[in-house]
């Protein structure tokens, strides 16, 4: 689960934002500020959640306590706010024991389902994993440790009463909750970890995990609904909403968390020089009489490369074999080439993660291959990789 975030001093050593990142903030949700250097945002979703605690928690408050009045209202809304900052804490001990680590954290949404931490890249390992996911749950064990000797010592009363005692449940369901052995959950990170470090298989352990969240959501829903028609009773319609709400959330991130398991265990697949087709390259200044000569040893791509020789554009055999033989030495090379996008080249021993994470910065479907000479040695097509990292052939 993720953590609220509040605004805070920017970090001095921390550059400031570029404009487009502002704005991918404020599409996202509303900019709160930084807490340690890190960006928090305010997810427009996360209104929903607090209307629902006014909503349903506003004529309770009233009918226990008469006296709030309209005030009722008001305090429920305290408590969303007071739910928010439980989040935000739990995901900041996320970002800051990463921070240990050198894991870079991009930014804390705060939104709908709570919020999340979102990391750059970085390498993880089974223990550390533990570590930084356990960290939020303790954060709220925390909280609701400093709550209960408040609470405790009965120097408060009325509203200040009720809210400190909100902040204490708060704290204490989403530390338990979180610590449940399922992804999305933190505590799907300890399963992970620990089929990681038996089979040395990152892939089959977030596979596990997220089976561990499909078997949360379904206890949830035997014990939250099917137990009390059981019994001959109708489930608490507040509680059912939220057994769906909660329940749909986790069984998406549990199968989301699987199929993630599946593409990384398909990762070792993906290699630029298995999966590229051979290619040759050729100067843009040539002919189409260049392209012909040195294409004539069969089904081989080529690449043009501008006078610094990187690659800049590729053939296209279509547009290639329109071309009349009698213009064919007067013809450019580049009348029937079509573009690579800007640095669209990846050397040839490139596999894996890196090579994914390097092309989704890429524009263009097509890359070509170079070696360690900056020779073109092959051409690598985007659907060849998706089809390697799914099974599937792209649609």
């Amino acid at each position: 689960m993720s953590d609220p975030a509040g605004s805070g001093q920017q970090n001095p050593n921390q550059p400031p934002p570029t404009n487009a990142q502002t704005k991918n903030s404020r599409r996202e949700g509303i900019p709160l500020g930084r807490i340690a250097g890190i960006p928090i945002v305010l997810a427009y979703s996360w209104f929903i959640i607090a209307a629902f605690t006014v909503i349903a928690y506003g004529p309770v408050l009233q009918h226990g306590t008469p006296s709030l009045g309209i005030g009722a209202y008001y305090v429920a809304f305290a408590y969303a706010v007071l739910l928010l900052l439980s989040v935000l804490v739990h995901e900041l001990a996320h970002a800051l024991t990463a921070k240990i680590y050198g894991w870079p954290s991009e930014k804390i949404v705060l939104n709908l389902w709570g919020g999340h931490t979102q990391f750059e890249s970085f390498t993880a390992t089974p223990g550390r994993s533990v570590l930084v996911a356990m960290a939020g749950p303790a954060a709220n064990f925390v909280l609701a440790g400093a709550a209960w000797l408040v609470i405790s010592s009965g120097g408060l009363s009325g509203v200040a009463d009720t809210l400190l005692n909100i902040f204490f449940w708060a704290n204490l369901v989403i530390g338990i909750f979180n610590v449940l052995p399922g992804l999305p959950l933190d505590g799907g990170r300890l399963v992970e970890s620990a089929v990681w470090k038996a089979t040395g298989s990152h892939a089959k352990g977030t596979i596990a995990a997220g089976w561990g969240g499909r078997i949360i959501v379904i206890a949830l829903g035997l014990w939250f609904i099917v137990r009390p028609l059981l019994s001959g009773g109708v489930p608490d319609t507040s509680m059912l909403l939220i057994t769906v709400l909660v329940g749909g959330f986790l069984w998406m991130g549990a199968s989301a968390s699987i199929q993630q398991g599946r593409l990384r265990s398909r990762l070792h697949l993906v290699s630029a020089a298995a999966l590229a087709e051979p290619a040759v390259g050729l100067s843009d200044a040539g002919s189409v009489s260049d392209v012909l000569r040195v294409s004539a040893g069969g089904p081989t791509a080529v690449v043009l490369c501008d006078p610094d020789g990187r690659p800049s554009g590729v053939v296209d055999p279509t547009a290639l074999a329109a071309v009349p033989a009698a213009v064919a030495g007067t013809t450019p090379a580049g009348a029937v080439a079509y573009p690579l996008g800007a640095g669209a080249y990846v050397p040839e021993w490139s596999k894996g993660q890196e090579l994914l994470q390097y092309l989704a910065q890429l524009e263009g479907h097509d890359y070509a291959v170079v070696d360690h000479n900056g020779r073109v040695t092959g051409l690598l097509r985007q659907s060849t990789v998706v089809t390697a990292i799914t099974g599937k052939a792209p649609r």
